[in-house]
């Protein structure tokens, strides 16, 4: 046996099976290595087969329904996890995945109780916390929020749990705490999966850079890349491959992604091991990991160090915290060199906006406002950010800011469950009358874009600002007014204004937030101006300059690799 098969304990387990395929227990067991390493089918039929030998266990219907969740088959996870969570209604685990389950499903205010009962079960228990602070803030459900918030926040800085960075992201915390929080869950990783040997150095003659996404197609990171790996193909020095983990969604970000790429790879339902021999095997000079912490993120294969250098770009607004990433990609307004020190890689800043876009993006003819559900002539606020990014203090915000303006209405994208309702609640509680909210459903992206022709200005949320939805509204001519914090994810509308030019659209404080707001609102010469100045911009600086990104981007890129066949660490600023 080799040193690898002593260290996957698959092998083990496999071997157990074929000996004795009448224990139960041996294929429990597989079942959870199986999905551990990312083979959903693996780890599906080997919970099928505990479940012939006992049937409705509710441990082996858990894994057939993780299984089912990680292939995205969600009514049937579901539908699983219940038939476990009624034979075990006190496990806690069982009640998280439900949640999970649930929440894919569409399930939004069941995946609520879900979690809820998952916390009663374990009120200690910071993870359990976590989640169901996450997903109260999906639905705008704020009871408790501080409350959990801080249980949550106490744990990371003690060191004592290990939550989802992605979700810590929501919660008012330091970028320092950013770092603690991701360093926790990336240290829990690199203990359970070793590196694989040191990735060759390579000299081809186009420099190779991966990019490893889950978001390849009709998604924030596809609509934000789509255009950059465009004008990514005319550079002779560079050849690009995509690494998809999410199945075609038959999208034309899809098609044209794939078109402008050297080599598409398709490595859904791939298991981690296979996908990093696949990357390896490419011989990748840079990979760049486009989720991070995000949903759908591989850590997993980013772990076994695939490539010589990796790199945390886009996708995920904060740091890694992770030992196999070795720059992180920004822009120094976003992330200033004051913040460097809580960031666990090297920073490396492109010469403009860290943020690409889709300059081909289309958007619809646009009805009248009356077929939107607004008034004709009042002043349209909107926040087309999701429900989860819309905590009490924004909102408190955005209630001063309709108060001060008479007749305006607040346009807003409509959430999960009974989120909506809430909102309208959270208004009337405070004294504004719920029918200036306006709610609308998620729609095919060139509508969706057309909305904006409707609205005079977008309000930000804090400490999670509109990221590929502020770039949306600039692109359809909508200004964007945002308050920058002290974390990456707080400033990215503010980067996105700062290379646009319109510094006026940045204010220090939620004082001056509100009244630049109310100012602009009860001036509608001033926003047409805005509006104005805003399309002259867009067509003169260099946000929307896609090619001119590439180049930048190439440049950086070389600068790292350079470095890292000299036999040098990375280095910020390179």
């Amino acid at each position: 046996m080799t040193g690898a098969d002593r260290r996957d304990p698959r092998i083990l387990l496999r071997n157990a099976v074929a000996h004795a395929p009448l224990d139960f227990m041996s294929w429990l067991l597989l079942a959870e290595a199986e999905l551990d390493e990312g083979d959903a089918h693996a780890g599906l039929a080997a919970a099928q087969r505990a479940l012939l030998l006992r049937a409705a266990h509710p441990e082996a219907l858990a894994r057939m329904g993780r299984a089912q969740w990680m292939l995205g088959r969600h009514t049937e996870s579901a539908a699983s996890l219940r038939a476990a969570a009624a034979g075990a209604p006190q496990h806690p685990g069982i009640a998280l995945w439900l949640g999970h389950a649930l929440e894919d499903a569409g399930e939004a205010e069941a995946a609520a109780a879900a979690y809820q009962h998952a916390h009663r079960l374990l009120p200690d228990e910071p993870v359990f916390c976590a989640h169901l602070l996450n997903w109260r803030r999906k639905l705008c459900d704020w009871r408790d929020l501080e409350t959990l918030s801080m249980q949550v926040r106490r744990a990371v800085n003690a060191g004592s749990a290990v939550v989802e960075p992605f979700a810590f992201l929501s919660e008012d915390a330091s970028a320092a705490e950013q770092l603690v929080c991701a360093r926790l869950r990336a240290t829990q990783i690199a203990r359970a999966i070793p590196p694989m040997p040191q990735a060759p150095v390579h000299q081809h003659t186009r420099l190779r850079l991966g990019f490893l996404s889950n978001g390849f197609g009709a998604h924030p990171t596809g609509l934000l890349t789509v255009a950059f790996m465009e004008a990514m193909s005319s550079i002779d020095s560079v050849e690009t491959h995509l690494f998809a983990s999410s199945a075609d969604d038959a999208s034309p970000i899809r098609q044209r992604l794939r078109e402008a790429s050297h080599a598409f790879h398709e490595v859904a339902g791939m298991a981690h091991g296979s996908i990093a021999n696949l990357v390896r095997g490419a011989g990748m000079d840079v990979l760049y990991d486009l989720r991070g912490w995000g949903g759908g993120g591989m850590p997993e294969v980013l772990a076994r160090r695939p490539a010589p250098l990796q790199v945390n770009w886009l996708a995920y607004p904060g740091t890694s915290g992770a030992p196999w990433i070795d720059y992180v990609l920004a822009d120094r307004y976003v992330l200033p060199e004051s913040m460097q020190d809580c960031f666990s890689e090297a920073v490396a800043w492109l010469p403009g906006c860290f943020q690409p876009s889709d300059t081909r993006r289309e958007v619809a003819e646009v009805g009248n406002r009356a077929r939107c559900g607004l008034p004709d002539a009042a002043t349209v606020f909107a926040c087309f950010n999701n429900s989860y990014k819309i905590n009490p203090l924004s909102f408190q915000r955005m209630v001063a800011v309709l108060n001060g303006v008479t007749g305006s209405v607040l346009w807003l994208l409509s959430g999960p469950g009974r989120s909506d309702q809430r909102l309208r609640q959270a208004a009337q509680d405070a004294g504004l009358d719920p029918a200036r909210l306006v709610f609308t459903a998620k729609r095919p992206h060139a509508d969706y874009l057309s909305l904006y022709r409707h609205v005079d200005l977008f309000l930000d949320t804090n400490p999670y600002n509109a990221h590929t939805t502020a770039s949306d509204a600039l692109w359809a001519g909508c200004p964007v007014l945002t308050r920058p914090g002290q974390t990456f994810a707080s400033r990215v509308a503010a980067s996105l204004n700062h290379h646009l030019g319109l510094e006026e659209m940045i204010v220090d404080s939620d004082q001056a937030f509100v009244a630049g707001a109310i100012d602009l609102g009860n001036s509608p010469s001033q926003l047409a101006a805005l509006r104005e100045r805003l399309v002259q911009m867009r067509g003169q600086s260099s946000l929307f300059d896609m090619p001119a990104f590439a180049r930048g981007f190439v440049l950086t890129a070389q600068r790292m690799v350079a470095r890292q066949r000299q036999g040098l660490p990375p280095q910020s600023g390179v």
